[in-house]
């Protein structure tokens, strides 16, 4: 097994590096590797309806989607993430409780009990300390997880969202469970650093694997799978499923009506009905979204350009951010 421990903090390169060693590699390969903040989606998630897009927009938080499914994830400097990729035979392809048994018995040999809960989760304590998804490639298994080492819970608690009500589709939607740091169920306190090295030297004895070091060529390949696909807003947004989106609530003592329909990040058949605006007002509104982004930042574009009859100019970007997403 090849163990790799990726220097990189940044989070398309460090997702696009387990695509390139599932799709490219032979060999069985474990990878760590921490990211810089960022929001995670799972592959068959609406991304609008899983975060905060005020937050992570106002916080420079970029967001991603990942290869497998399960929920969204959240990732910073506190968090350390690890990567099963193995060759597989069928019938053997997923196995959660496979992968995460080593996992599990190193953080018993670090002094701290975990175990499997029944929705994949590595718990501490009855908290949650580690999120498990998996993602098959021809005879090649993915399974990844992140560990909660010593997390900013609070930014974690933000850049998430709950406001799932609004959007109606199949998507798979996060389940919101109680987290924790590893950090604070150690007696002997650790840096990240150190923990990720003990962790990497660990699997490498019970593997008898062997560290590796990804080469010019490789680096360059992953680099720019991040680039053409990872940071795509087509990828990002436009590959979650169809969904309706439908809110309706009152502003200054109005009722408002909106619903819409997304379609690769699309919105198509919007409609908008109030008694604040006359009804020409709403046809108008609604023909400037219809064929644009359910997007945070085309939004904002459009908000800074719109008028609205009776809500003042500044107000405006409000009712768009609020009301919207």
């Amino acid at each position: 097994m090849l163990c790799i421990n990726i220097q990189n903090n940044n989070p398309f390169f460090n997702l696009a590096s387990e695509e390139y060693f599932l799709r490219f590699c032979a060999e069985d390969c474990f990878l760590l590797w921490i990211s810089e903040p960022a929001v995670i989606v799972g592959k068959h998630q609406i991304a609008q309806a899983e975060i905060n897009p005020r937050f992570v927009h106002n916080h420079d938080i970029p967001v991603l989607r990942r290869l497998s499914g399960g929920g969204t994830v959240y990732h910073d400097a506190g968090n350390l993430n690890f990567s099963f990729i193995t060759n597989e035979e069928p019938g053997h392809l997923i196995d959660f409780k496979r992968y995460a048994l080593p996992v599990i018995r190193f953080l018993e040999f670090m002094g701290i009990q975990a175990s499997m809960s029944k929705k994949n989760e590595i718990t501490a304590h009855g908290m949650k300390i580690s999120g498990n998804a998996g993602h098959v490639y021809k005879n090649r298994v993915l399974h990844h997880g992140t560990l909660l080492y010593n997390s900013d819970l609070q930014n974690l608690r933000n850049a998430l969202s709950d406001n799932t009500e609004r959007y109606h589709s199949r998507a798979v939607q996060s389940n919101r469970t109680q987290v924790a740091n590893i950090a604070d169920f150690m007696t002997n306190h650790l840096d990240i650093e150190t923990f990720s090295i003990r962790l990497l030297d660990y699997i490498q004895k019970t593997y008898m694997g062997r560290q590796y070091y990804p080469n010019a060529s490789e680096m360059n390949h992953i680099s720019q799978l991040a680039s053409v696909k990872y940071a795509q807003w087509e990828w990002i947004y436009g590959y979650s499923p169809e969904y309706r989106f439908e809110h309706e609530f009152h502003h200054e003592g109005f009722p408002v009506s909106i619903h819409f329909t997304v379609q690769k990040g699309i919105i198509h058949e919007s409609s908008i009905k109030t008694n604040m605006f006359s009804k020409d007002s709403c046809n108008t509104l609604s023909g400037k979204l219809n064929g644009n982004r359910h997007s945070w930042e085309d939004f904002l574009a459009m908000a800074r350009t719109t008028i609205l009859p009776g809500i003042h100019a500044q107000k405006v970007t409000d009712f768009f951010m609020e009301n919207f997403f």
